[in-house]
């Protein structure tokens, strides 16, 4: 199996605030890295401040901010079209067979998802329990390795420390390129910032600098 990583969230921006730190020193080393992202997060609050979109505009906007974010991060886009917020009513089964066709093309040594069920959005959970689903569906000798981001408040306590701690801080000007690329959501999410620091990019590597995630017990 050669080196490949495919990053599976359901959002555009998931990947920019999640694991665009880690995405970078992968592409950095020469690894391919593949993005298979779920929606286009048309059901998303926020439309800019002071509003640039609106409920109709805002599936081309963010779409487009997702091919602008990927190539930032210098990544392969799939965009796998299922609908913003309504994953947790899809088949796992039949989501996770979705998944499979691109991961068994792609072969990939790593898959990087959401932990099911510390995802804190029942579209996160869904989509990380579907992509889990999915690479279960290689025989045990070919599967690649899961690593799984919980993101809920909880989930130290509740499953412990990560095991996988990556800190991003050399290359942290990227993922703030990259987030800044979803500029309808960093604008909403970095407002307060904005407000009360001086240099947004430094106080956003306070809470952003380090990317966690569980390696995947099958």
């Amino acid at each position: 199996m050669s080196e490949h990583v495919v990053v599976i969230y359901p959002h555009p921006d998931d990947e920019a605030f999640g694991a665009s730190g880690t995405i970078t020193t992968f592409r950095e080393q020469g690894i391919p890295v593949t993005y298979l992202c779920g929606t286009l997060g048309e059901m998303g609050r926020n439309m800019g401040n002071p509003t640039f979109a609106t409920r109709e505009t805002l599936p081309e906007i963010r779409k487009s901010e997702l091919i602008k974010a990927c190539e930032v991060m210098d990544v392969e886009l799939e965009m796998l079209g299922y609908r913003d917020k309504t994953l947790e009513f899809e088949s796992t089964e039949e989501v996770a067979d979705h998944i499979f066709t691109y991961l068994d093309k792609i072969k990939p040594s790593l898959v990087i998802t959401h932990y099911p069920g510390h995802a804190v959005h029942p579209d996160h959970d869904a989509f990380g329990a579907a992509a889990i689903r999915a690479v279960e569906k290689f025989p045990v000798d070919q599967r690649p390795v899961v690593w799984a981001q919980a993101i809920s408040r909880t989930h130290v306590e509740e499953i412990g420390e990560p095991d996988i701690q990556k800190d991003v801080g050399s290359v942290f000007h990227k993922k703030f390129e990259t987030i800044m690329a979803h500029k309808s959501q960093a604008d909403g999410m970095l407002a307060k910032m904005k407000q009360e620091e001086e240099d947004m990019e430094e106080a956003a590597k306070q809470w952003l600098g380090v990317e966690s995630f569980y390696t995947w017990k099958f």
